[in-house]
C-alpha cells in the first residue's frame, strides 16, 4: 500500500449536497490534510437518468464554500465504463466471476426456496457450476446473461477504524452481480475498480455503506489488489432520533449558506457530529481541526443534528469575524433595502458602525440589519411595550431625558467613554442609580429595551442623533404619560414623532 494517504469523496450528482454528505467530505478532507495526504474527488454519475449537471455544480460549489479543496482533477465515473468492463473480464477469466443466465425474478425465487429449506441465506446461482466451455457456448448462442461474483466458502473479515474487526458469514452474501444483462457495470464493480486505480488507501464513508464492504473486500482480494482501510462513520439523526428529513437538517448545504451561516461555523459543527478531539471543546478553527482530527476520534454512536446548536455556533463565529467581511456580506441586501425605501439614502457610513456594535449579538449577518434598524433611521415606535411600561413609569423621566440631551450637547467630544461618564455623573447628582437613565435612554435611541452596550451604541450613533432621539422621547412622554399609553397588543403603538 502507498505510504501516502489517499482518500476520496465520491458524491452522486442525483441531488444536492446535504449535511450527511458534507460531513463525510469533511472527515475525508481533514484526515487527508492531517496525514499529509491527498483528498480526491470522484463524481459517480453512472445513473444517467437521475444525474443532473445542476446537482454536480451545487456539490462543487458547496465543497468550495466549505474550503474543502480537492487535489488532482476530479474523476468522472461515467468516463471509465470501459475500464470497469476490463476488470469484470479479468475476474471472469480468473474464475472469480461467472456468467449467470438466471433471470433476476427466478434468482429471487431460488433464494427464497433455499431459505425455506433451512439452507443458506443468500443466492447461489446454479450457473456457477457450468464449465467455461459450457458458459461460453450459451453466451455465443445469444442467451442473455449477467456476470456474478463467485462467493467463496470462507467468511469475510475486515478491520474498521471505527468498529474494529467486522466479520460476515459467507453464507449470507449473494453471488452478487458485477455486470448487468445490458452490459452495464454495477456500483460494486465501479467503486472497487475506481478506488483501486486511484490508489485509495482509506475509505471513509457513512455507516449505511458497511453492508457493501464485505463484497468489496472479496473483490479486492480476487484482484490481488491492496485492501484499503475502512472507517464507517455514524449516521446523523434528527432531534427525534430518526434519519434526517427536510424538517431538520436534510436541506441542501447551499441553503445554509443562503440563510447566512458562515462556512467556518458549518465546518466546525459538522466536524463534531460523530467526532471528538478528546476534550470538551465545541468550537474549532480550521487549523485546530487539521491538527487534531484522527480516525480514532470518530464515535460509534449516531450523532444528533441540532440546528439550535449550529445557530449558536454561528453566532460565536460571527463575533470573531473582521468587520470588513461582514460588511461585504451585507452590501447587496443593504443596497436592496435602500432601493426599496426601507433604509434612507445617505446612511451607508452607518453600516460599518452597526456591524461593529452588533456583530457580537447577531446569529446571522442579516440580524444586523433587521435588529439594528435604529442605526439607519430614528425609531418611529416604541416596539418593546413591556420594557416601556417598566422603564418609563417614573414621572421624572421626561425631564431627565431632556437634561441628559442638554449635557451631551455641551460635550466637546462625544464617544463611548464620554457619553457614559456624562450619564453617570448626572445620575450621581440626582442620587439615583444609573439604570434610571440607562434604560430610558436605550428606549429613546433604539425603541427596544435590550441590545448591545448602550454607550457603544451612543458613540456609534453620534451626538446629534442621540440628542434628537432623547428629546423626541421626552416630548412623547409628556403627551402620552409615564408610562405612556401604548394601546392594545394587537395595535401599533403611537408614533414617537406624531
Amino acid at each position: 500500500m502507498s505510504e501516502t494517504v489517499r482518500v476520496r469523496f465520491a458524491p452522486s450528482p442525483t441531488g444536492y449536497l446535504h449535511i450527511g454528505g458534507a460531513r463525510t467530505a469533511i472527515f475525508n478532507y481533514l484526515y487527508a490534510r492531517h496525514s499529509g495526504g491527498r483528498f480526491l474527488l470522484r463524481i459517480e454519475d453512472t445513473d444517467r437518468r437521475r444525474s443532473r449537471r445542476e446537482y454536480e455544480q451545487d456539490i462543487l460549489a458547496a465543497l468550495a464554500w466549505l474550503g474543502l479543496e480537492w487535489d488532482e482533477e476530479p474523476l468522472r465515473q461515467s468516463a471509465r465504463i470501459s475500464r470497469h468492463r476490463e476488470m469484470v473480464d479479468a475476474l471472469l477469466e480468473s474464475g472469480a466471476a461467472f456468467r449467470c443466465f438466471v433471470p433476476l425474478e427466478k434468482a429471487e425465487r431460488i433464494k427464497q426456496a433455499e431459505m425455506e429449506r433451512g439452507g443458506i441465506n443468500a443466492f447461489r446461482s446454479p450457473d456457477r457450476e457450468l464449465s467455461a466451455k459450457q458458459s461460453q457456448a450459451r453466451a455465443d448462442a445469444g442467451e442473455p446473461f449477467a456476470i456474478r461474483f463467485r462467493i467463496p466458502t470462507l467468511d469475510v473479515s475486515f478491520h474498521d477504524a471505527v468498529r474494529g474487526t467486522v466479520s460476515t458469514p459467507a453464507h449470507t452474501i449473494d453471488d452478487f452481480i458485477l455486470m448487468r444483462r445490458d452490459g452495464s457495470p454495477t456500483y460494486m464493480t465501479a467503486v472497487v475498480c475506481d478506488d483501486s486505480d486511484m490508489g485509495i488507501t482509506h475509505v471513509i464513508r457513512g455507516a449505511d455503506h458497511i453492508t457493501n464492504t464485505p463484497k468489496q473486500v472479496l473483490l479486492y482480494q480476487a484482484l490481488a489488489a491492496p485492501v484499503p482501510e475502512f472507517a464507517h462513520v455514524p449516521l446523523i439523526l434528527g432531534p427525534d432520533r430518526k434519519r434526517l428529513s427536510k424538517r431538520h437538517g436534510a436541506q441542501a448545504l447551499t441553503e445554509y449558506r443562503e440563510q447566512g451561516y458562515l462556512p467556518e461555523a458549518v465546518l466546525s459543527y459538522l466536524s463534531t457530529l460523530g467526532w471528538s478531539s478528546g476534550d470538551d471543546r465545541e468550537l474549532f478553527t480550521r487549523d485546530q481541526l487539521l491538527e487534531n482530527f484522527t480516525l480514532a476520534g470518530i464515535n460509534k454512536a449516531s450523532a444528533v443534528f441540532d440546528e439550535q446548536k449550529l445557530e449558536w455556533m454561528n453566532a460565536q463565529f460571527m463575533s470573531q469575524q473582521p468587520d470588513e467581511r461582514l460588511q461585504q456580506m451585507l452590501r447587496r441586501e443593504f443596497a436592496r433595502r435602500i432601493m426599496a425605501g426601507e433604509i434612507p439614502h445617505g446612511t451607508g457610513p452607518m453600516l460599518a458602525k452597526a456591524v461593529n456594535v452588533l456583530k457580537t449579538r447577531a446569529h446571522f449577518p442579516i440580524d444586523i440589519l433587521d435588529k439594528g434598524r435604529y442605526f439607519f433611521t430614528d425609531p418611529e415606535l416604541i416596539e418593546d411595550r413591556k420594557a416601556a411600561k417598566k422603564r418609563l413609569k417614573d414621572p421624572a423621566t421626561p425631564d431627565r431625558l431632556e437634561e441628559l440631551a442638554n449635557r451631551y450637547e455641551k460635550l466637546s467630544g462625544f464617544d463611548e467613554h464620554s457619553s457614559e461618564q456624562a450619564l453617570r455623573e448626572y445620575a450621581d447628582e440626582l442620587e439615583v442609580g444609573a439604570g434610571k437613565l440607562i434604560h430610558p435612554t436605550r428606549l429613546a435611541v433604539s425603541g427596544v429595551g435590550s441590545g448591545p452596550s448602550l454607550f457603544a451604541m451612543l458613540g456609534a450613533l453620534g451626538k446629534e442623533t442621540v440628542m434628537r432621539r432623547l428629546r423626541t422621547l421626552a416630548r412623547f412622554l409628556r403627551e402620552h404619560g409615564t408610562p405612556p399609553d401604548l394601546g392594545d397588543e394587537d395595535t401599533d403603538p403611537p408614533k414617537l414623532t406624531a
